[in-house]
């Protein structure tokens, strides 16, 4: 089984609109919903890849029964805690002449001292069976800023591999806590280390305590730096669409090759593949297939094995 941590899931709102004119009425001609939350979408591309997936974290109030409406129509295993706030909405509004998003996303409910401890002590329970866990995203407010490195810690004594997905404050703690494999964005990974070179940074970052880091890149595909060297990856060619869950479908790439036992490169490869065709997708959390399938041999790896 593998598990994963989503501490502020949302309901994903996808509006499409023929052009975003923003200061006047846009008329939406097609709406979806998706639960969501980085862990969230992680978990629904881990269980279309046929492995067995639990999603914990927290979920409230109306839009909290929405969202765990939707996960009971997918693959994935509920094991959300419940909070008395409700859950976050965020707002995607896809301008389908451009190919263009803009992003509107709520902070989401505070949680209190009591339903933490309920949280913690589900989390520590899955780990019993769990295989890899990927702890990603924003954190709610009343929730510890280390939160991540005692996630990480707890795993780890578990003797269970974790992937440590987030930004700022709490990937800076996340990273002293030595995770398996850290997956920042190049601009995460820039605000964390001052260096705008991917390669510079991500050696940086394993310097700060992570094992292996695997930087997204866009478009450029993505670089991980191991102890064993150090790897890039990347599309044949630029793909148009809506990038909003790129960057989740590509950790799901990750944690079901770490899973799978795969070399770095099939790695890199699985995880640029599913990137890419997640772009072509409608919504968040999902991947097309048949872009999947195309690109996956198509995929380039660049080999740098002095860089790690």
């Amino acid at each position: 089984m593998i598990l994963t941590v989503t501490l502020n899931a949302a309901l994903d709102i996808t509006y499409r609109v023929p052009r975003l004119r923003p200061h006047a009425t846009n008329r939406i001609t097609e709406v979806s919903e998706r639960p969501g939350g980085k862990g969230l979408n992680v978990a629904r591309v881990l269980a279309a890849l046929g492995h067995r997936t639990v999603a914990t974290g927290f979920a409230g109030g109306g839009t909290g029964e929405a969202l765990r409406a939707l996960l009971a129509e997918t693959a994935v295993t509920d094991a959300l805690v419940p909070v008395g706030g409700a859950t976050r909405r965020t707002v995607a509004v896809a301008d389908t002449a451009t190919g263009d998003t803009t992003q509107l996303n709520e902070p989401g409910p505070v949680v209190t001292p009591a339903e933490w401890d309920t949280f913690l002590g589900t989390y520590r329970e899955l780990l019993g069976e769990a295989q890899a866990v990927a702890l990603c995203g924003s954190l709610p407010p009343g929730v510890p800023v280390d939160v991540y490195a005692r996630l990480t810690r707890a795993a780890r004594s578990a003797g269970v591999p974790v992937l440590l997905d987030t930004s700022g404050e709490p990937l800076r703690r996340g990273l002293a806590a030595r995770p398996d494999l850290a997956k920042p964005n190049a601009d995460e990974l820039a605000a964390l280390t001052g260096s705008t070179e991917p390669l510079r940074a991500a050696r940086d970052a394993r310097r700060r305590g992570a094992h292996a880091v695997a930087a997204s890149l866009g478009p450029a595909g993505m670089l991980a730096v191991t102890a064993g060297g150090a790897w890039q990856a990347a599309p044949p060619r630029q793909i148009a669409g809506n990038p909003t869950g790129a960057g989740d479908s590509a950790v799901a790439g990750l944690l079901s090759g770490l899973v799978e036992q795969l070399s770095w490169p099939e790695r890199l490869t699985r995880a640029v593949a599913l990137s890419a065709a997640t772009v072509r997708a409608p919504a968040a959390g999902e991947f097309d297939p048949a872009t999947y399938e195309e690109l996956l041999p198509r995929v380039v790896v660049t080999d740098h094995p002095a860089a790690a």
